[in-house]
């Protein structure tokens, strides 16, 4: 306790903010990488016209809260105030479409990973580039507002994402790490920017237009791990702590998105290593050892935050129904006055699931609270369905809705594995899903058949992530690389636990999947109908 409260009053902690689909969360690590305290804030999206957006200055109460959250934290465990930092790093969710004029005024609402309103143009894009552009990047969301002629395109001065937004209301600066950048446009492993030649393509695209920039001026600058990307300012540093505690002049590494910053926090950027992210959204990262053979609509390439190609199978959908329905059981509770915390509920409702049966007793759901596009669904409808016969029990219900959150997920694997023959040594689970012991690591097993591990730091994600970047950033010794870091000074000798899918219940998982394939007339009716 007294080291921890030296090293805070010294300056040598180090923060990790992440901005994510439901909470902000702030995480403070100590000189030997550990988590030392934690500050938070829970926000949601909203459909508004249609389109999921996040209103700017939710973002800005939400960095405060969070950050006085962490003081506080601070200030109860250890004694002492939050002041000065070692270094400060950023991420928030990837993609989306947020552009601002030469005053850094936004000019349109900020569209979210959500979406999937860019069919159309994703698809044009990806036969122009011959790359896989999926809706949800930033280049699609800008083709999308071309297209339709909004008046605001003429005066886009930056194109960023949240954490390049929040990156620069704290340091002034426009720049990317090169992992968030490779879901705003296509990177070049060689060069470690933007593809000039598909640069050049899309300006030629939109040449008639004539619009008074060129695509690469409205991008942010391209960094890697280990990088300084700019120091905490005095504004910066007012708009997260408005008390004004927080010194200015921390330095601060390249804004990473939320996929590259699970990979750190989860260890997974080494070759034949994945990675699963369960929450909102549910995505699989995968380190190639070779390029794609071809272009794939289903799945899209990202870069590592130290450069290294891997491939993404994201899923829209991941826990939001799946927590609905545990919010149910928890009004139920409060109907018999019966008091039971969030965490009690997840393992009884959790543990309870596995009691069902392998193939959760001939239901099926739908987790669709927005549209699919692994799936073809542009919008969507969560659904529960049953025929007279299935097995009605709150076992195979739950179990199902545990299902329903993956199988998206392990469609697209499974397809990875088989057509491009890519070998996956280990899994490696982090996000909500796995904050209950056990249970989903052991259904995220027997969907994707690959042993999955869960570490002690799970729970603590992206900002963690986020975190042990910005220590990297101050502490590496010349010529250490990312991996060599992570390997030897944050995860030599952590607690690993190791789950092996389970033969007869894999099984069931594929006839859950080829139930869920042939019910999609239902999710469509449902899509079609019900406004």
């Amino acid at each position: 306790m007294s080291e921890i409260r030296d090293i805070i009053q010294s300056g040598q902690a180090v923060l990790g903010i992440e901005l994510g689909s439901t909470r902000i969360k702030a995480v403070l690590i100590d000189d030997c990488n550990e988590p030392i305290a934690a500050g938070g804030f829970d926000w949601e999206n909203q459909l508004a016209d249609g389109v999921w957006i996040y209103d700017l200055e939710d973002v800005k109460t939400g960095l405060q809260a969070s950050i006085k959250d962490l003081k506080k934290n601070v200030a109860d465990t250890y004694g002492v105030p939050l002041k000065a930092l070692r270094g400060i790093g950023i991420s928030a969710m990837m993609h989306g479409y947020l552009v601002l004029d030469q005053n850094q005024e936004q000019l349109a609402p900020f569209r979210t990973w959500r979406n999937t309103i860019t069919e159309a143009e994703a698809r044009e894009l990806t036969g122009l580039f011959n790359y896989t552009i999926p809706q949800r990047w930033s280049i699609a969301q800008l083709y999308y507002s071309v297209k339709r002629q909004e008046g605001h395109v003429r005066r886009i001065c930056h194109m960023t994402t949240l954490a390049g937004y929040v990156h620069w209301l704290l340091t002034g600066e426009w720049v990317l790490g090169i992992g968030d950048a490779s879901g705003m446009f296509p990177i070049d492993i060689k060069t470690k920017t933007y593809y000039d030649e598909m640069v050049l393509k899309f300006d030629q695209l939109i040449e008639q237009r004539a619009y008074p920039w060129k695509l690469k001026e409205i991008l942010p600058e391209v960094l890697t791990a280990g990088e300084e990307a700019g120091k905490l300012t005095r504004p910066g540093a007012l708009l997260l702590d408005p008390e004004g505690d927080l010194l200015p002049g921390v330095p601060l590494c390249p804004p990473e998105g939320d996929g590259g910053t699970g990979m750190i926090a989860t260890n997974t950027i080494g070759r034949r290593v994945g990675n699963v992210s369960a929450g909102t959204s549910i995505f699989s990262i995968i380190v190639l050892e070779k390029e794609l053979s071809r272009v794939y609509e289903d799945f899209d390439s990202m870069m590592t935050p130290g450069g290294e190609c891997c491939v993404q199978v994201h899923c829209n959908n991941g826990t939001t129904d799946l927590n609905a329905w545990v919010g149910l059981f928890k009004e139920f509770a409060r109907c018999r006055d019966d008091s039971i915390d969030d965490k009690e509920l997840f393992h009884l409702l959790y543990n309870e699931a596995l009691k069902g049966e392998e193939d959760c007793g001939g239901i099926l759901a739908y987790n669709y609270l927005s549209g699919e596009h692994t799936t073809g669904f542009q919008q969507g409808r969560p659904l529960l369905v049953r025929t007279p016969e299935c097995r009605f029990t709150l076992a195979n219900v739950m179990r199902a809705h545990l299902y329903s959150a993956l199988v998206t997920l392990k469609m697209g694997i499974d397809k990875l594995v088989s057509e491009e023959n890519i070998a996956i040594d280990i899994m490696v689970g982090h996000g909500g899903l796995f904050k209950t012991e056990y249970v989903g690591q052991k259904i995220l097993a027997d969907a994707v058949k690959v042993p999955v591990s869960v570490m002690e730091t799970a729970g603590e994600g992206g900002a963690f992530g986020i975190a042990l970047l910005a220590a990297y950033m101050v502490h590496k010794s010349a010529g250490e690389t990312l991996e060599t870091f992570l390997a030897d000074r944050v995860f030599a000798g952590k607690k690993v636990n190791i789950v092996a899918p389970d033969q007869a219940a894999a099984a069931g998982f594929e006839a859950f999947a080829g139930r869920y394939r042939a019910g999609f007339p239902i999710e469509r009716a449902a899509v079609d109908n019900l406004e």
